[in-house]
């Protein structure tokens, strides 16, 4: 199994500017707006994102939506794959680790959204028992891939359709991007790039929950 990840941020060296799911040059893709450049831990988008209008389905087989089953509470939204051999496992993973430094209280609040970029093999069933082994209350969501991709678009997160190639392997590209949701306006303002530890994670969830910027 191949993955080609789209990381869909370029900076310019004096500029605190980044195209945001862009992929290949695609000037088409909306387009992010950064303060202080696009550095980790954390960016924080002067143009934040609304949420996805987005009803799939969840682990449990059941219509789950997003805008509705998440307003008011902190959102940390992934788009991957349960068959990725190494970008979504690891963020998954830094993420549970960072919720459970969280206070009980806050750990309920929260909710780590993961949909599927490659649903036709990522099912309700495969999706909760990838979760599971991550966090148990992980939400993920798995269904249409058009209107999975469309949802992505609306966040700047730049996905295609999965590829059968000659040998039986899948390319699935999906971009690594992980976007924070305030609850105070359920708005996507703070996005982390591939390769956030568990510790930068850590560090600014107690500042989501107060709907602070890193």
């Amino acid at each position: 199994m191949r993955t080609m990840i789209k990381i869909g941020i370029a900076l310019a060296a004096v500029a605190t500017l980044a195209g945001c799911g862009a992929s290949d040059g695609d000037s088409k893709e909306p387009v992010a707006v950064v303060s202080g450049g696009a550095s980790r831990p954390g960016t924080l988008l002067d143009a934040p994102f609304s949420k996805p209008a987005l009803t799939l389905t969840d682990t449990h087989g059941t219509p789950y939506d997003l805008v509705k089953e998440t307003a008011g509470r902190p959102v940390l939204l992934f788009f991957g794959y349960t068959h990725c051999p190494d970008v979504c496992p690891t963020t998954m993973s830094d993420i549970a680790i960072a919720k459970s430094r969280l206070p009980k209280a806050d750990q309920e609040k929260l909710r780590v959204v993961f949909v599927s970029t490659d649903p036709a093999r990522d099912t309700p069933q495969r999706l909760g028992e990838w979760l599971a082994a991550q966090d148990k209350d992980f939400v993920g969501l798995t269904g249409d891939f058009a209107t999975i991709q469309k949802a992505a678009k609306s966040v700047g997160v730049g996905i295609d359709k999965p590829v059968t190639e000659k040998d039986g392997s899948v390319t699935v590209t999906h971009g690594a991007e992980v976007l924070a949701f305030w609850p105070k306006d359920d708005k996507g303002h703070v996005l982390y790039m591939s390769g956030t530890t568990a510790d930068e994670f850590a560090a600014y969830l107690p500042k989501l929950m107060k709907s602070e910027a890193p």
